[in-house]
C-alpha cells in the first residue's frame, strides 16, 4: 500500500505529519525523540520511492538504516529488515508471538528478512523500541 504521501513534487514535512497521523503522530514523536535521547542524534532522509510506494521516511544512525517509516491516514508503519543475527535475538525475545513468527517465516534476501508495523496504540511504540535496539546491537 502507498504511503499517504504520492506526490513527487511535495515532501512530507512535520505539519503535514501532524494532519494527516492525527492522533498517531504523538507516537512517532515518541519513538523519534526516544531514539534521539537513546542512540544519539539520528539522522532522517525521505525518499519518494515511485507511484506505488510514494513518500517514505528512511531512519539512520550514522549510515546504517534503521527502519523505513510510511505515513497512512490516522497511522503510520515501520518496515525492518533484520538480519540473520538480530533474527535469532528476536525468536528468543518476549515479542508478541505472532510478530516473531511473522519475521521468521518472512522471505529472506542478502539484506535480510523484513517486518512491517503499523503504529496506532502505545503497545506498538514499545516494540518498536525494543525491535531498534535489537537492531543496533546485532
Amino acid at each position: 500500500m502507498a504511503s499517504i504521501f504520492s506526490d513527487k513534487s511535495l515532501q512530507p514535512n512535520d505539519q503535514m505529519l501532524l494532519e494527516v497521523l492525527g492522533k498517531s503522530k504523538k507516537y512517532w514523536d515518541e519513538i523519534k525523540q526516544s531514539l534521539n535521547d537513546k542512540y544519539g542524534e539520528l539522522t532522517e532522509e525521505w525518499k519518494f520511492y515511485g507511484q506505488k510506494i510514494g513518500w517514505t521516511l528512511k531512519l539512520l544512525k550514522k549510515k546504517r538504516n534503521l527502519f523505513f517509516f510510511t505515513p497512512y491516514d490516522k497511522y503510520f508503519k515501520i518496515s525492518f529488515v533484520f538480519g540473520e543475527k538480530a533474527v535469532a535475538v528476536i525468536e528468543k525475545s518476549d515479542l508478541p508471538e505472532n510478530l516473531i513468527s511473522e519475521l521468521v517465516n518472512a522471505r529472506k534476501y542478502v539484506e535480510g528478512r523484513g517486518l512491517a508495523i503499523e503504529v496506532k496504540t502505545q503497545k506498538e511504540v514499545q516494540i518498536i523500541q525494543k525491535l531498534v535496539a535489537i537492531k543496533i546491537d546485532n
